[in-house]
């Protein structure tokens, strides 16, 4: 693994790339994201410090995803081309496991939750970052609009 050092606000990765590589990331915050037909940004994931972010193409199919740093970060990179001699151990596992259950939480969740339960699940899962990141990703993430999530946190204090 290489070490890699970005500036807030830098896309490490664009939709339509080959060879994307998984990032782990050491300092910082990076968020996968997604913009549809319409211009409109869906964020996927948000990655804060011992976290791994990748979009899930193999190496060579084109991302789907682009992955930006929201904060200036350091972060490992490791490619998706596994080989023997390359240092993988069962933390980076451990962290990949932790992503892919992570996923699997947030599309159930987003099938069948409310707004309300969706935003308190995604203040359990990210409980270091609500204020690190703007709100209308965190809207964008939860798949409501701004002015929803304003609504879902009136309703929470209420509660």
């Amino acid at each position: 693994m290489k070490n890699l050092k970005v500036n807030k606000g830098q896309i490490i990765q664009h939709r339509g790339e080959l060879g994307t590589k998984v990032y782990t990331v050491v300092k910082g915050l990076l968020r996968s994201y997604a913009i549809d037909a319409k211009g409109k940004e869906h964020t996927y994931l948000f990655a804060p410090e011992g976290w791994i972010i990748a979009d899930s193409k193999r190496a060579s199919v084109p991302s789907e995803l682009f992955i930006e740093a929201l904060e200036d970060s350091e972060l490992k990179v490791m490619p998706k081309i596994f080989d023997e001699d390359m240092d993988i151990g069962i933390e980076e596992y451990e962290k990949i496991t932790r992503r892919m259950e992570v996923l699997q939480d947030r599309i159930i969740m987003l099938m069948s939750a409310t707004a309300l339960e969706r935003y308190e699940h995604f203040m359990e899962t990210y409980p270091n970052i609500i204020q690190r990141v703007p709100q209308r990703m965190v809207a964008s993430y939860l798949g409501i609009t701004p002015e929803a999530l304003s609504k879902v946190k009136r309703d929470l204090q209420k509660k």
